[in-house]
């Protein structure tokens, strides 16, 4: 409500039905000595309406955020454009009220939705078939490692030291109060040394979780991972946290993964601080009754037409009770029509574009680097670590950017605590222009 509606003959006429006088009477029961007397509170006077849509108006305009500065911050949230229909159809009636699609008579707009959701992100991450969906992309990974030991009727789960520490934080969690085992495995510098992990892994693992591209933007071959895990008889979790990455190189289901989790932000939901965001949850056929969560199917009535059901609810405590497969209780649903909105909109070419784009911008901002900032070795997509002489020259090359409104990178301590204090976590999309680089690297030369 933007003002109070009540006038003082309103006002007047329920203090007549209370049987009072004055609206001081309210307040008897509270003692004398805690009364303000009129005009003791420093209290500036009431503005008229449009008043004050123009004194926050003024106000807002103070905040920096990515529509107003150079925006170089991933982490896991990633500032892609999200095309104004998205926003138009998610809002209209049928999908913002939309509920559980228990009745499928009722339900057909939103059950199709989230088929072609799944169609969609299934082709996507190159997996047999997905869900539709989860929270989120910690809580995706976490469900992944639940389902591995259901699999597998093994214990133990390895995950990856270049696993966004939010994600391996969530599963730790989830894991800590269930029988078993739950061990990460550093990975080096920056997380590429897989064969740390291929060593770690024995007849015990349900799977191995590591991500891709990694937390530090890494992308190399999982092939020898794919294979120990199949002479250990143990699954491949694959975790992401920029899906438009598969636009551009391979897929999990090309590098084998039995389970790939992740987030669905990038597919037209806005960072939202921090939410909400969407979970991807997909795996092979195989396994797909032991999928958390629940999938959306096709089929035809007795006439013929087509139609579409909840095909599975494994998940369903009020179902499946103790053999139910997840404690999650409900989806993203309104992200998930976002998602697909936004993929429908896009198509294979449109979304090759952003992720072109997306891996273009990084590589220009890499190139030019100054000699007293290196970037991490090997291949990225669209992120990666920036490293500084010490935290001093970090400190003030973040001084430059932020006077130059330019929110530069993540400081990596803050996300992972033992990382050392001259680290930054830095991420290109699309919205990131020449322009934006040559601003970025003009207040690296600054701040030498």
């Amino acid at each position: 409500m933007r003002f109070l509606p009540h006038t003082d003959t309103d006002r007047t006429a329920m203090l007549e039905t209370m049987g009072l006088s004055h609206i001081d009477a309210l307040f008897a029961d509270i003692p004398d000595e805690f009364h303000l007397e009129r005009g003791q509170l420093d209290i500036a006077e009431a503005l008229s309406e449009a008043g004050i849509v123009r004194k926050f108006t003024k106000a807002s305009e103070k905040n920096r955020n990515a529509t107003n500065t150079r925006y170089f911050l991933g982490g896991g949230t990633y500032n892609h454009f999200v095309p104004a229909v998205v926003d138009y159809v998610i809002s209209r009636g049928e999908f913002l009220t939309a509920y559980t699609p228990y009745q499928p008579e009722i339900s057909q707009g939103t059950l199709q939705a989230l088929f072609e959701f799944q169609t969609m992100i299934a082709r996507l991450t190159g997996m047999d078939v997905s869900n539709a969906s989860m929270y989120e992309a910690a809580t995706a990974t976490a469900e992944a490692a639940l389902m591995a030991r259901r699999v597998t009727r093994k214990s133990r789960v390895l995950m990856a030291g270049s696993v966004n520490p939010r994600y391996r934080a969530v599963t730790a969690n989830y894991l800590s109060r269930l029988d078993g085992t739950y061990e990460e495995v550093d990975m080096g510098c920056f997380g590429t040394d897989l064969d740390r992990v291929i060593a770690a892994i024995d007849a015990q693992t349900a799977c191995v979780i590591v991500q891709y591209p990694d937390f530090y933007g890494s992308v190399y071959d999982l092939a020898p991972l794919r294979a120990a895990c199949d002479a250990a008889k143990c699954l491949m979790v694959i975790a992401f946290s920029d899906i438009s990455a598969f636009a551009l190189i391979e897929p999990p289901g090309a590098m084998g993964a039995d389970i790939a989790v992740g987030s669905g932000q990038s597919l037209g939901i806005p960072m939202g601080y921090g939410g909400p965001h969407l979970g991807l949850f997909t795996c092979k056929q195989k396994y797909v009754r032991q999928m958390p969560g629940r999938v959306c199917g096709m089929t035809h009535d007795v006439n013929g037409k087509r139609g579409f059901v909840l095909t599975l609810s494994t998940r369903e405590q009020h179902i499946r009770r103790e053999k139910a497969t997840s404690n999650i209780c409900s989806n993203q649903g309104l992200m998930c029509t976002a998602a697909a909105t936004y993929m429908t909109l896009m198509g294979d070419a449109g979304l090759a574009t952003v992720a072109d784009h997306s891996a273009a911008a990084l590589q220009s901002l890499v190139s030019l680097l100054p000699a007293h900032v290196t970037a991490a070795s090997g291949a990225h997509y669209n992120e990666t670590v920036l490293s500084f002489s010490d935290d001093a020259a970090r400190q003030r090359f973040l001084a430059a950017a932020q006077r130059n409104d330019i929110f530069a990178g993540i400081p990596l301590e803050r996300i992972e605590q033992a990382a050392d204090r001259r680290h930054l976590l830095v991420a290109t999309t699309e919205m990131v222009e020449k322009a934006d680089i040559s601003n970025y690297l003009t207040a690296l030369e600054a701040a030498r």
